[in-house]
């Protein structure tokens, strides 16, 4: 790819892919295909370390502020029956692909999925499924499932302090104290969480997007991220928008992390399988620093998404320097009038769904 930008560069630079890695470098690889990129600004495939791939059909769900998830999921199982019965209708296999495609659309090259185990094959994303535990209050047996002693080395990935009241704060004390075997814990949401707290755990995943919406606050990361790592997500459509840009730019604007604190939330891999290949390249913003052009992206801006060496997506911009690829592998979509090419027949997944769920709503356009 030559003549990009990146984040922390100084200037235009070639970089190539080479058996699924990326590394900057001043020259092309010879013999390589070229492609030239008129200055657009390259950067780390996204990690949305926290989503449920198999409830991205549902709406918002919610017409209130709440103080604790109980009382929201209690709620919305009272108010919305019909709404929730007419998405789960939805076969959960198709359910989970348009999740995997709603990720992939907006750049994100690795998902940590939270819940049941789902069966995924030959995911045009890394997908992440380890030791879930839903909460404390709505987790059947969660003492036995944090202390299976098969799944010690595994971090426990768990919602909690969810809430605005004191029951969000307390239950954050009972699972550091039956976290027997001093697993590592890599805490979700965390709104009720305190600094002192926080030093148990391994990471915290903050999801401001659905915070806001249910509770109106969020956790205080300002004060947190002195004692754990944030970590970010954006929770599934019950709560939170499609586009996770929208969840980043919520972020940005709260101040509580730095811009460089920020894009390092959504895009390093600790303790997370290597996603080493994996780039996403978006149209460059005139007079704007790498950091404003970051932050302004939308899924229309994305030029190319890199998974493991290999294109996920591409604009119709670079159609003909491309055209080496099988593009019987890639369906052709439109988002806010810009032309995609995504790897998988997206038009069809969308056919099967809406025969099962004529309402769904689908934020591209595809014949």
């Amino acid at each position: 790819m030559n003549n990009v930008t990146t984040i922390t560069g100084n200037g235009p630079t070639n970089i190539p892919l080479s058996n699924g890695h990326v590394s900057p470098s001043a020259n092309s690889t010879a013999g390589a295909v070229i492609l030239e990129m008129d200055g657009a600004l390259a950067f780390r495939g996204l990690i949305n370390w926290h989503d449920h791939l198999d409830f991205n059909l549902f709406p918002q769900l919610g017409d209130r502020t709440y103080d604790n998830y109980t009382e929201w999921g209690n709620y919305i199982h009272a108010h919305y029956k019909s709404e929730i019965a007419a998405v789960l209708k939805v076969p959960a296999g198709l359910r989970t692909n348009w999740g995997i495609f709603k990720n992939l659309l907006c750049g994100v090259t690795s998902v940590v999925n939270h819940g049941e185990q789902l069966p995924i094959k030959n995911s045009s994303i890394t997908i992440e499924q380890g030791h879930s535990i839903h909460s404390v209050q709505f987790e059947k047996q969660w003492k036995l499932k944090l202390n299976n002693p098969f799944k010690r080395h595994l971090p426990a990935m768990i919602h909690i302090g969810e809430g605005t009241d004191e029951l969000a704060n307390e239950e954050i004390d009972r699972l550091n104290r039956w976290n027997l075997l001093r697993k590592k814990l890599i805490g979700i949401h965390g709104i009720a969480m305190t600094e002192e707290q926080a030093r148990n755990f391994e990471a915290l995943v903050w999801c401001p997007g659905s915070n806001y919406f249910l509770f109106d606050q969020t956790a205080n990361i300002d004060r947190l991220k002195k004692n754990t790592r944030i970590l970010f997500g954006t929770d599934s459509t019950l709560t939170g928008d499609w586009n996770i840009w929208e969840h980043i730019r919520l972020a940005r604007n709260t101040r509580m992390l730095s811009d460089a604190e920020l894009y390092d939330s959504v895009s390093m891999s600790a303790n997370h399988a290597d996603d080493n290949g994996s780039m996403v390249v978006i149209k460059r913003k005139a007079n704007t620093d790498a950091f404003d052009t970051y932050f302004d992206t939308d899924p229309a801006d994305i030029l190319l998404v890199v998974h493991q060496g290999q294109i996920r997506l591409f604009d119709a911009s670079l159609f003909d320097q491309l055209k080496h690829l099988d593009i019987k592998r890639f369906s052709q979509i439109e988002i806010n009038g810009s032309c995609k090419y995504v790897e998988g027949n997206l038009p069809a997944l969308i056919k099967q769904i809406k025969t099962y769920y004529p309402e769904a709503a689908f934020p591209i356009s595809a014949d």
